[in-house]
């Protein structure tokens, strides 16, 4: 049995542009030992393969860090295989606030070293002992604190869109460069509250975590992330401290919170907050580009890459022959192509 999806990309992309199927946007993470990633892997792709379900899941002998989408009418029966699953058995799961029926245009389940790229080595490292867990409602009152430290746990092109005030938004490009980075920036305020917060909590347990490892003594987290978060905005539940939009890892690359837009192109500099994938497939650069630019620039980041797009297919392919860029991301200050992209 083909346990992976080894259809062109461009030919997904297109068949899941004709597909009026409503389908809802979970999210969920779960650490828990797994003795065989790979067993796992195989099994759930067989179960959720059967139950037409997409998207991108990690799994790992730490846990399993999932989004996907299921179609609306086989959600009760995908949420029955969940719960068949011991450890999974009534997870908590993070319901997009913008459902898009093209969030994911195939069911890719990878077994990795780590469901997180932490970089931490230490064997006396526990993550069972995370921070404090506060709902939406009990982290807008936290805020309210005297000498609060809060803490964007996410990279910069994240931070960038929408974030929450007054937050520390480290000019990061990965995870495991920013765990490090703030525990010796803040070395000092080891008896202040700190609170942190990320897109669905997964990577604030490690860094929670992480920091009381490290000596600090009052460490928060947002529970459910800026998901769960936005959903309670969403319904009235609370007024938002999060300005802006919340950056996705999926085709959507964002949901709306709030209308402020606080970001820029990255080529003219006009206000944007539009992420999107250069159409060169070998660039395939995540950047903003505002409506007028992506016209100007045809979907793609530069002239050069322009012209390699307006190639034959075939060209193209001869030209990226041998190359796989996966999700290139653009580095701040780090690049000569984004004129305002610093």
């Amino acid at each position: 049995m083909q346990l992976s999806n080894k259809i062109d990309r461009r030919v997904l992309k297109e068949r899941m542009s004709h597909n009026t199927e409503e389908r809802t946007v979970i999210s969920f993470y779960k650490y828990h030992p797994i003795k065989n990633p790979r067993l796992f892997r195989d099994h759930i792709y067989i179960e959720w393969d059967s139950l037409k379900v997409l998207g991108r899941i990690y799994v790992a002998h730490e846990g399993i860090n999932a989004q996907l989408s299921v179609p609306n009418n086989l959600l009760d029966a995908f949420n029955k295989k969940m719960d068949e699953i011991s450890f999974l058995e009534g997870i908590r799961r993070n319901y997009a606030v913008e459902n898009k029926n093209n969030a994911f245009i195939k069911l890719k389940i990878i077994a990795k070293d780590k469901i997180v790229a932490d970089g931490i080595e230490d064997p006396n490292f526990d993550i069972s002992k995370s921070g404090k867990h506060l709902d939406s409602k009990d982290f807008n009152k936290f805020l309210e604190q005297e000498k609060v430290l809060l803490l964007d746990m996410r990279n910069h092109y994240e931070s960038e869109v929408g974030h929450f005030e007054n937050a520390v938004l480290p000019d990061v490009d990965t995870f495991r460069e920013q765990l490090p980075k703030l525990v010796a920036l803040y070395g000092d305020r080891k008896e202040d509250p700190i609170g942190m917060y990320c897109t669905g909590g997964i990577r604030c347990e490690k860094a929670s975590a992480y920091f009381l490892h490290h000596g600090f003594k009052n460490v928060s987290q947002l529970n459910g992330g800026v998901i769960k978060y936005a959903n309670d905005v969403k319904k009235g539940k609370i007024k938002s401290k999060f300005i802006g939009k919340n950056f996705v890892f999926d085709e959507r690359l964002g949901e709306k919170i709030t209308d402020d837009v606080i970001a820029n192109c990255h080529q003219c500099g006009s206000v944007a907050d539009t992420h999107t994938n250069c159409l060169n497939e070998a660039c395939h650069l995540l950047f903003i580009q505002c409506k007028e630019c992506n016209e100007k620039f045809n979907g793609c980041c530069s002239d050069k890459c322009v012209t390699i797009y307006q190639l034959p297919i075939d060209e193209q392919k001869k030209l990226r022959a041998g190359i796989d860029k996966g999700r290139q991301v653009f580095k701040k200050g780090r690049t000569q192509k984004l004129p305002f992209g610093k």
